[in-house]
């Protein structure tokens, strides 16, 4: 099946939930998603996001901006994940217990305004890779339509394009908490070291960008063009100035580049296991 075929299979599958609350991140995924849920269901779909130390200012204005535009209704929660217990603590679920709470505030978002269903923005190429977040939507019911059809990201972006999605080329984003090595305490101020790291990157014109903490020190993942960039001499020492200003005594390049879920490398394959199983996957079978 095509891509325009699964996309229309996408729009009779919204169609069929009769009312939808889709998780609202404004990155490629989600976009397509709502887009799609709105044009399927027109009122009886919204739009929820999460606002957190975790999620940077600007993907909430960018989340909040593209529903005004496009005239879906939007709902902002706090969801503050530093509060859960045990999340600061950084433990190898992390991913589980933000879903789960996530999940549930959506729910009763959803409940409060007659809304049947809570969907998600998953694909299909994140059934290969650790995602404990997975289990939380299993658990809560909470549905996956671009599994559900088989869409994988390369074909996200290329609809999003002829839709004319903002989001088509946007680069790949996860929440800032993903930065840190498992087992390393997460702080508020840690968040906002690596958001602003990070923002300063992009603002000197790279696209994708991760800087993970690991203590004092900064270890950039970009791709090609940002290897470009940050060869320059004046723009490394101007990265290092900023960096250390912002608490980070060593800044290092990662010579392999960006790649999503590089946390996960250290993690043993038994710990792995749970979101790669089959019965893990919720709607990643169907």
């Amino acid at each position: 099946m095509g891509a325009e075929q699964k996309y229309e299979e996408l729009k009779r599958y919204l169609l069929s939930l009769e009312s939808v609350a889709v998780a609202f991140s404004g990155g490629v995924d989600s976009t397509l998603l709502v887009k799609a849920a709105h044009d399927a269901l027109g009122d009886r779909a919204v739009a929820v996001t999460a606002r957190s130390c975790s999620f940077p200012k600007r993907e909430l204005d960018e989340a909040t901006a593209f529903c005004e535009k496009e005239r879906i209704r939007h709902f902002v929660c706090d969801s503050e994940e530093l509060e859960i217990e045990g999340f600061s603590k950084n433990p190898a679920n992390r991913c589980y217990l933000c879903k789960s709470e996530l999940f549930a505030k959506i729910w009763a978002i959803a409940r409060g305004n007659g809304i049947a269903c809570v969907a998600e923005g998953s694909n299909m190429d994140d059934n290969g890779d650790y995602r404990p977040g997975l289990i939380a939507v299993s658990e809560q019911g909470v549905k996956s339509p671009l599994r559900h059809v088989g869409l994988c990201k390369q074909e996200i972006r290329e609809l999003s394009r002829q839709l004319g999605l903002p989001t088509w080329n946007k680069q790949s984003f996860a929440c800032l908490s993903s930065r840190f090595p498992y087992g390393e305490s997460i702080t508020p101020e840690r968040l906002g070291a690596v958001d602003r790291a990070e923002q300063l990157l992009l603002d000197m014109g790279l696209r994708q960008v991760r800087v993970r903490h690991h203590g004092n020190l900064a270890r950039i993942e970009t791709d090609e063009a940002g290897f470009g960039a940050l060869s320059d001499r004046k723009n490394r020492e101007m990265v290092h100035s900023a960096f250390k200003g912002m608490g980070f005594t060593y800044v290092a390049m990662d010579l392999l580049g960006y790649r999503t879920g590089s946390m996960n490398e250290t993690l043993p394959a038994d710990s792995m296991s749970e979101t790669l199983s089959p019965g893990s996957m919720g709607e990643a079978q169907i």
